[in-house]
């Protein structure tokens, strides 16, 4: 699925604003016909989720069905176009109507998902878009979702959780991301998918797939171009398909320290007349993984960075532009070259930032705190694997994509059942899914402390991910006691394995302001000291490529007696303020 655009040959409207909204708790929309239109004295702000928004509506930690409504204009240069409907991502499930006829459905969110809408308006009239949006989870769906009477049954260690979740962050509803309506010419370009590599000699190569439709015996022309020069050939379709080859000399590679960016133009032709035509940024870069070693370009690279949460004031996994540019600031300021889409696919214009920014992503499905004791064929077959297919589809073209993370924290309550065997075969269907559609990429799976050093994601992953709070949840103030702790189990897990060590998780709540001339949990003097005493000891290991602290900023969880409305581990605020931690990384990630 291509993201939208405006050219000569395609047309773009941003629907997003305020649409009209429903809450229905007793789902009785679709009897009474919501869809047809229904009356409400709310209002929503698309994107955004109606949790923090409509806080005062008793919706902050409301899980069930919501509906959504607004009117638009399809313009009249869309006649004789194929006009689609697309959703940036509606979370969890979501079913579209337009002007009461049912388009379709979509299962899954944090990705965006799009409707041929063709057959249901008419160009130069007004159309109602309805949609009717679930965000209640199951053991099916990824994320897995738990209610309260699962904690009980599963011998769950946690206490009960209010909204009940899998997992340490809000399951918020909404449209968390543009709606766009767009139009398209009827022989299109479906599907673009380039790969890059760094030959040697100051040399670059992209081969490039292209898909279309309803273009059988048309030609492909293309031009690479930036820096100077401009590449350019020509192809012809096999089946609605080509591939092609574009080399470039002095190549000007991308990196985190050069993020440069050629231009792909695509054009689709039948015989000598253009009749469509898309345009990518992309950068050429390899990378690997070479004994203890991460390559980009051939050279070595050690990440700085933070896990991160698509989450702030109000607008809920919302996203917002400016906050995008803050976060981005903010993180340069501090030195991270790097940061991972935890715990499920931020939104596309996230991921387009990276690019021109020179982040290094971690990119990652929700398969968060899998519970292999209730999942399910559905949930690997239908919903894990859909997910990777997916998500590796919409993102394979950017060169901020590092690595894939296909899950994360698996076996969060420590279950017997996960060693029996039963780990491992899902597991290894999950890893080798994902490199039958990208063999460039190292994939991996962040780990738990519950799941040991015998987790079956070890063998599988190009790289051992793993996140540890000895010091925090385990021997708590007891900093020293903590590190020897860590230290012996990194050294187990490298020898066991043999493969690269990558911290992607530790660190300690922080309450803003709060200080002690002891090692007191929740001062920041205590957050500056663990994170501090953790690099220390990363920086001695030869076999630890990176660290990612937990987490760039504070962000909503569901209600729980350790979690203090937010959950705090942010070295910046929820408001984006620094703690003190905050000068200490900038120093020493500076070096």
């Amino acid at each position: 699925m291509l993201y939208p655009q405006n050219n000569k040959y395609r047309s773009v409207v941003d629907i997003s604003g305020i649409w009209k909204f429903k809450v229905d708790p007793g789902k009785k929309g679709e009897r009474e016909k919501w869809f047809n239109g229904f009356d409400t004295d709310l209002d929503i702000a698309v994107p955004g989720s109606w949790n923090e928004m409509l806080e005062e509506q008793g919706l902050l930690d409301y899980n069930g069905n919501g509906w959504l409504s607004t009117e638009t204009f399809v313009p009249a240069h869309f006649q004789g176009k194929e006009i689609w409907l697309r959703i940036g991502s509606a979370d969890f499930y979501s079913r579209l109507w337009v002007n009461g006829k049912l388009v379709g459905e979509n299962h899954g969110g944090y990705l965006p998902f799009e409707f041929n809408i063709s057959e249901f308006v008419t160009p130069g009239e007004e159309a109602l878009i309805v949609i009717l949006i679930n965000n209640e989870l199951t053991n099916e769906t990824i994320p897995q979702g738990i209610t309260a009477e699962d904690y009980e049954r599963e011998g769950r260690l946690r206490e009960e959780t209010y909204p009940p979740a899998r997992f340490d962050f809000s399951p918020n509803g909404g449209i968390h991301r543009p709606v766009k309506l767009h139009s398209t010419p009827s022989s299109y370009i479906a599907k673009i998918k380039v790969d890059t590599f760094v030959p040697g000699g100051g040399k670059g190569k992209a081969v490039v797939n292209v898909e279309t439709v309803g273009a059988l015996n048309y030609s492909i022309a293309a031009s690479l171009s930036g820096d100077g020069s401009t590449k350019e050939t020509t192809s012809e379709l096999n089946e609605n398909k080509s591939t092609f080859e574009l080399e470039v000399d002095n190549c000007r590679y991308w990196s985190h320290k050069d993020p440069f960016l050629y231009g792909l133009k695509i054009q689709l032709n039948d015989g000598e007349k253009v009749v469509d035509e898309y345009t990518l940024k992309i950068g050429i870069r390899e990378v690997k993984v070479e004994g203890n070693k991460f390559l980009l370009n051939g050279e070595e690279i050690y990440f700085t960075g933070f896990g991160k949460h698509e989450d702030f004031w109000i607008i809920g996994k919302g996203l917002f532009t400016p906050l995008l540019v803050k976060d981005f600031g903010i993180m340069k300021w501090i030195n991270a070259n790097s940061f991972r889409t935890s715990h499920y696919p931020y939104a596309d214009e996230i991921m387009q930032y990276a690019d021109e920014k020179g982040f290094l992503v971690i990119d990652e499905v929700p398969a968060v705190s899998l519970d292999l004791r209730v999942s399910n064929e559905n949930t690997l077959k239908k919903n894990h694997k859909e997910f990777m297919r997916k998500l590796i589809e919409r993102d394979y073209n950017h060169p901020s994509v590092i690595m894939w993370a296909a899950g994360n924290e698996p076996n969060l309550v420590g279950a017997k059942e996960y060693y029996d065997g039963r780990g491992r075969e899902y597991w290894k269907e999950i890893f080798d899914y994902t490199r039958s559609m990208d063999s460039t990429r190292p994939i991996t799976v962040p780990t738990c402390q519950r799941a040991g050093i015998d987790d079956p994601v070890f063998e599988f992953s190009d790289i051992c991910t793993i996140n540890r709070y000895y010091g925090w949840y385990e021997h708590p103030g007891k900093l020293n006691k903590a590190l020897d702790y860590l230290e012996r189990e990194m050294d187990k897990i490298y020898n066991k394995y043999g493969k690269p060590i990558f911290v992607t998780e530790f660190g300690a709540d922080t309450v803003p302001g709060m200080h002690a001339v002891s090692d007191q949990m929740f001062s920041e003097e205590y957050q500056t000291k663990i994170i501090k005493m953790y690099i220390d000891l990363f920086r001695k290991k030869d076999y630890v490529i990176g660290e990612h602290i937990w987490n760039f900023a504070d962000f909503r969880t569901p209600m729980h007696f350790r979690r203090v409305m937010l959950n705090l581990k942010g070295v910046f605020t929820r408001e984006r303020l620094p703690k003190s931690v905050a000068f200490k990384l900038k120093e020493i990630w500076n070096e």
